[in-house]
């Protein structure tokens, strides 16, 4: 009786699987059209998907914004000219130091983080009060805040603003995939303060041998500050820094920064006075780009 009830069963779940085979699906529950895309949309999918496969975003994504901060989302235009100057001035500034070599052609198209997040506001760290202009997360995503204050013109604002923290996250990319030397974080290894260091004046971080008051909270935020404000600084600001951090101080920052620029030679073919010579000549041309 078992044996005949189970195939009996069998039959009527193989009929039932044939009557579904031939009946037809009604509608998807989903949005299966593409989405809609205006004229920037467009621009991005060109300039930034499908030649860096970077997914820039300038509406605010849930998904990808940090909501514990009361966030504004970015506004359109200056999201426009934003792109336009990130483009020119960091990806296409690293393309032509590597187009110049002839080696590591793809390396913006390789270890660029894949999702460019812009907000229209700044958010403020709860802990300390200290506004938050940028951050990044395991190298795939950079999130630029306070995006409706930008004024394209002003070079000094965009570095602090933008360029500063794009240099700064993509640096700690790149020390992600190859370590930082041992020695590099032995030289002022006594003067680290993971919250001490919002204490600290600019100069007070210079003498200790940092170039930044950040650059003292631990040896990886140090490395990459270096080339931060080596990228976006002039000579006559390095040389002043120098001069007001002492000798101890000086010869400390002069020691790190020998350890990054052999480090950016070494392992990735980047020349850091090559490249903050293009930076610094394509920074003259911003507005003439603004207008393509």
């Amino acid at each position: 009786m078992k044996k005949a009830f189970s195939y009996f069963i069998s039959i009527i779940l193989f009929t039932s699987l044939i009557g579904c085979s031939e009946e037809k699906l009604g509608p998807s529950i989903f949005d299966t059209n593409p989405p809609e895309r205006n004229e920037f949309d467009k621009w991005l999918l060109n300039t930034y998907v499908k030649e860096y496969n970077i997914d820039f975003k300038y509406r605010l994504d849930d998904g990808e914004a940090d909501l514990t901060y009361n966030l504004i989302p970015a506004d359109m235009e200056k999201s426009k000219d934003l792109a336009k100057i990130i483009k020119y001035l960091w990806l296409e500034a690293y393309d032509e130091l590597f187009d110049a070599t002839g080696v590591n052609k793809d390396f913006m198209r390789t270890y660029a983080p894949k999702v460019i997040q812009l907000v229209g506001s700044a958010a403020i760290n709860s802990s300390s009060g200290t506004e938050v202009l940028g951050t990044a997360e395991g190298g795939i995503k950079v999130i630029l805040y306070k995006v409706n204050a930008i004024d394209p013109t002003d070079i000094e604002m965009l570095n602090e603003y933008y360029f500063e923290t794009m240099h700064h996250e993509f640096s700690h990319i790149l020390h992600q995939n190859e370590e930082i030397p041992v020695e590099f974080n032995l030289i002022s290894a006594a003067d680290y303060s993971s919250t001490g260091w919002q204490n600290r004046t600019t100069e007070q971080a210079w003498k200790l041998g940092f170039v930044t008051p950040y650059a003292s909270r631990e040896p990886q935020e140090d490395f990459v500050e270096i080339i931060a404000m080596y990228l976006v600084n002039s000579d006559e600001y390095w040389q002043n820094m120098l001069d007001k951090a002492g000798e101890e101080g000086a010869k400390k920052i002069e020691k790190k920064f020998d350890i990054v620029e052999e480090w950016l030679n070494i392992t990735w073919d980047i020349d850091i006075h090559k490249l903050r010579n293009i930076i610094s000549r394509r920074a003259q041309n911003i507005e003439s780009i603004l207008n393509d």
